[in-house]
């Protein structure tokens, strides 16, 4: 009816033109609003927002010291956000975002104007916080510019639903706690911890308006990568703030002058403290989750947020991790000078051809056909490559051959320190470099584990009634049913006239009286003590277990030697305690795991203690007093393995068990000389200097100033003895000390 009272034909069209244009906008609004231009959120989904969530992994004092992740998130509850971050949010991102409901159409219309009329590129995206929030909950798939218009809609549709259904409180919450700000964080929890390493919570305004003032570029406005952009536009939030009334004018003032200061710290897999530990932790979260998920769970450690306390003690952590750097950075430079020129790692051709063909690189030209010759021409070819040492990481010029030939020189190490009590887990050092050495020396490595063997021989001869008062003989046997086995010591040829007793044999590990011993009690009866100790590995059955040839883990040797101080019961290392969800409630808890028999009478727990205790006062430790100047209560076993290949040392204080090894990941390789690479020289440091640290700390008092149980009188009385007697005359007169004396090994 209205187009005939139009007389004129243009206006006619015109209006045409025009309904047609509205009915079209109304149908294309209409197809995306019912999903035919992709799925928009139903109000149940959305009444059930869930996000990925990292998991956290906590010290026993409470440290966060890492996360397992696909997205770095972090979701913390409304009360935890400061009133400035909000402030500063709300002023620069949407400033009548408490007036609108979910879609600022006035913004928007002055957006399209300036950007589309007026072609400022300044204008911005005119996208509310809600809008924004629901971009982070349903990222654009296409990002393509022609269905820009269609994703701006989706998302203004799903702004409104929020709207609808939750208060602005929940809004700013779950906006916080899933917002990128690049780099694989997301939520402000994560950014706090990230950029300022500390919790929202305890943000200060000029902080949380340099994370608010990222949210327009996360790169351009990263603090880290651009620090001048990041000041210029904290600042400009303190403007939007003042200009909201949210800050006075003096209030911008000072705070626009504070400098931008960081306290950066990346939650990264390779680095940051106890990575090994941390990949321990994984690995049994991992089968954790297996085992639950099996029985209808459904936990993922990488997105379920699950929060992982664990034993480790972050202080007594960051002491070990110090003192193995300063031990092993001197120790490092002394054995690479102790072969000079003629270093194997430079000078053995068919030992470096043995090793390269273990790597990937060589297994993967082998698999492309290409000859050996072919492959090490391959391999011998200069690039860039970055190389780390103790001094840092460095680029240069340099092959697959040589970097091989660097690494293989490194010294390595395996550390561990338990509750002897529990069996909790203090420090763990799998290694010294993680993201270089991934290997793990202490939940991966069997290593002979030498003289540090020999307390459980001991052990095992005062629980089958010898007297820690015998005497044996130091002189080298060679074993005629043993195809001349003849073990030595380390001392002069007058060691053949000498008689030790068993407290001052072990305390100067000295091995013919060690494989005597073993003799007198049994191998099998040696090998049931040391079952009852917590060593479940298959021991050799050998004369030559004495001295250490058995391959042990360091946690069954520490479970083994806790039992020392612990009632005569081995217990079983663990390093998580319990594990709660994202809201703190617990799912799981774990208890020691401690024997519940004794593995010896306390008698020999006593006779066994002061014989360790020789060892660091008077034997082959006694560099702990004498060049460590410590006076704590301290007990200990040094070991050396043949040729020098593997240096231990076994610390033990009333409340602290700590066991180190240091030695070379290639078998092929060890020290250049016993008085390098002995456990005093190479292992028993990276103790002495942890001791010392916790001394200056009176926060470690209760294991530091820890005393041993008092023996007995009778536990006393029976290691009253002379520690060496001497042969007699006429027995020196006629024992030829170089030539060793031969008989039938009769321990089995």
């Amino acid at each position: 009816m209205i187009f005939k009272k139009i007389k004129s034909p243009i206006l006619r069209y015109l209006l045409v033109v025009l309904l047609a244009a509205i009915i079209s906008i109304l149908l294309f609004l209409l197809s995306i609003r019912f999903g035919l231009w992709g799925n928009i959120p139903s109000k149940k989904e959305l009444s059930n927002l869930e996000y990925q969530k990292a998991s956290e992994v906590y010290s026993a004092d409470k440290v966060l010291i890492g996360k397992f992740y696909l997205f770095d998130r972090q979701p913390i509850a409304f009360e935890e956000f400061p009133k400035s971050l909000l402030n500063a949010l709300v002023a620069i991102e949407d400033e009548r975002f408490y007036n609108h409901s979910g879609v600022d159409y006035p913004s928007l219309f002055r957006v399209g104007i300036k950007s589309v009329l007026m072609q400022d590129k300044s204008a911005g995206g005119g996208s509310t916080i809600t809008q924004q929030l629901a971009k982070n909950l349903y990222p654009r798939k296409d990002r393509d510019i022609k269905n820009l218009a269609i994703n701006k809609i989706k998302e203004m549709f799903i702004a409104s639903r929020l709207e609808a259904m939750y208060s602005k409180e929940e809004i700013l919450y779950h906006y916080l706690n899933t917002v990128s700000f690049g780099d694989n964080t997301f939520g402000i929890e994560s950014a706090a911890l990230k950029f300022f390493n500390k919790k929202t919570k305890d943000l200060k305004i000029e902080q949380a308006a340099v994370l608010v003032g990222m949210l327009k570029a996360t790169y351009g406005y990263n603090p880290r990568i651009h620090p001048e952009n990041s000041l210029k536009r904290r600042n400009l939030v303190f403007q939007a703030m003042y200009s909201n009334g949210l800050i006075s004018q003096s209030e911008k003032d000072s705070l626009s002058q504070i400098p931008l200061k960081l306290n950066y710290r990346e939650f990264n897999y390779n680095d940051g403290i106890a990575p090994y530990f941390r990949e321990e932790v994984r690995k049994q979260m991992t089968e954790w989750s297996k085992n639950e998920n099996e029985g209808g769970a459904d936990y993922n450690i990488y997105t379920s947020g699950l929060k992982i306390y664990t034993t480790l003690d972050y202080k007594m952590q960051k002491m070990a991790e110090e003192a193995m750097k300063e031990h092993l950075t001197v120790l490092q430079n002394s054995f690479e000078k102790s072969f000079g020129k003629n270093a194997p790692w430079l000078t053995n051709k068919s030992l470096i051809t043995k090793l390269v063909k273990r790597t990937n690189s060589y297994k993967q030209l082998k698999e492309k056909g290409l000859s050996e010759n072919q492959i090490l021409d391959s391999l011998s070819k200069k690039k860039n490559i970055t190389l780390a040492d103790w001094d840092g990481e460095k680029t240069s010029s340099a092959s697959t051959i040589d970097s091989l030939q660097h690494y293989m020189k490194f010294l390595n190490t395996g550390s561990l320190s338990i509750d002897p009590t529990t069996g909790a887990v203090k420090t763990w050092i799998g290694g010294i470099d993680f993201k270089y050495f991934k290997y793990d020396h202490i939940s991966q490595s069997k290593r002979q584990v030498g003289s540090t063997f020999k307390p459980i021989v001991y052990t095992a001869a005062i629980e089958k009634g010898i007297s820690p008062c015998t005497y044996f003989s130091a002189e080298e046997v060679a074993y005629k049913n043993l195809k001349g086995w003849s073990p030595s010591n380390s001392g002069t040829k007058d060691e053949a006239y000498l008689n030790y007793s068993m407290e001052e044999a072990l305390s100067n590990s000295v091995n013919t009286v060690a494989v005597k011993v073993l003799e007198e009690v049994g191998i099998l009866e040696v090998i049931r003590q040391a079952n009852k100790m917590g060593i479940i590995e298959k021991l050799p059955n050998e004369p030559s277990l004495a001295l250490g040839t058995g391959e042990i883990k360091i946690t069954e040797l520490a479970g083994a030697y806790a039992s020392y101080v612990n009632n005569s019961k081995p217990v079983a290392p663990f390093l998580i305690q319990k594990i709660t969800n994202s809201k703190d409630v617990t799912i799981a808890e774990f208890s020691p795991k401690v024997a519940e028999k004794e593995a010896f009478s306390a008698d020999t727990r006593q006779i066994m203690i002061e014989m360790m205790k020789s060892t660091i006062n008077s034997g082959t430790a006694s560099r702990i007093r004498s060049n460590y100047n410590l006076n704590n209560d301290i007990a200990g076993k040094t070991g050396t393995t043949q040729n020098n290949k593997d240096a231990w040392f076994v610390g033990i204080t009333p409340k602290l068990v700590h066991i180190t090894w240091v030695g070379l990941d290639n078998h092929e390789l060890g020290f250049k000389s016993t008085n390098l690479g002995q456990g005093a020289n190479a292992a028993l440091p990276m103790f002495a200097l942890f001791m010392q640290k916790l001394n200056k700390d009176s926060a470690f008092n209760s294991i530091t100033k820890a005393k041993f149980e008092k023996p007995s009188s009778a536990v006393l009385e029976l290691l009253d003895c002379d520690p060496v007697k001497k042969d007699g005359f006429l027995k020196r007169l006629f024992k030829n000390p170089d030539k060793k004396k031969t008989k039938k090994f009769k321990g089995n």
